[in-house]
């Protein structure tokens, strides 16, 4: 990608490293704060059109470490520490203003998001980075909930296809709720799927023309 390597020759300084550390650091300490001083703290801390409009700003950034998946501690700790696992691994092959500019992107698309549909939260954000996990290492083996080996491919198979139900049954401004806050994996990998689908095509057109 052409434009990301300009980008990172004229911005690359300005990235912060092991970024994934500090927005998983983040969601722990408001977890433990929800958990044992204060369970309303994540309505402080979530994107709120309202609340933005009447100059609670600090939602533009704050919403980052409000826990997609919370309840229960030990749903938590799976979903931290696979958060923390996929996003190492996305940092670690793309570098750290790369994938910087990937969480800008997701989060500029929430807040836009939030902006016109009245909220948003972390949920496509999350779900875009496991997913851009799937296409990178689609072969690797984790080990779900901790003990049961599944390739990475699946996973994101299994993802897609939650977030595509998820998508049709909501209303238009849900669906466009999810459009933007998918906008960061939109933009670095649409044309790889694109041409992987045309790639899928031609190979089953292949077939079909040599099975007459």
């Amino acid at each position: 990608m052409n434009w990301l390597t300009k980008l990172e020759r004229k911005f690359g300084r300005y990235c912060i490293p092991n970024l994934i550390a500090f927005l998983v650091g983040g969601q722990i300490v408001v977890y433990a704060v929800e958990l044992f001083v204060n369970r309303y703290i994540t309505y402080y801390l979530m994107l709120n059109r309202s609340a933005l409009f009447a100059g609670e700003i600090w939602r533009l950034v704050t919403f980052l470490f409000v826990p997609f998946s919370s309840g229960s501690i030990l749903n938590f700790v799976i979903a931290a520490y696979f958060l923390w696992f996929v996003g190492s691994a996305l940092e670690a092959a793309w570098g750290d203003f790369r994938f910087n500019l990937y969480i800008l992107a997701g989060m500029l698309g929430a807040i836009l998001a939030c902006l016109v549909t009245g909220s948003a939260d972390t949920y496509c954000l999350e779900l875009s980075l496991l997913l851009a996990f799937a296409i990178l290492y689609p072969d690797m083996q984790v080990l779900l909930f901790f003990f049961i080996p599944l390739k990475v491919k699946y996973l994101g198979i299994f993802a897609g296809a939650i977030w595509v139900l998820s998508f049709l049954s909501v209303g238009w401004m849900g669906k466009l709720n999810y459009l933007l806050s998918m906008v960061g994996f939109a933009l670095f990998f649409a044309p790889v799927v694109w041409s992987n689908i045309r790639a899928w095509y031609r190979r089953e057109q292949w077939r079909r023309m040599n099975r007459r």
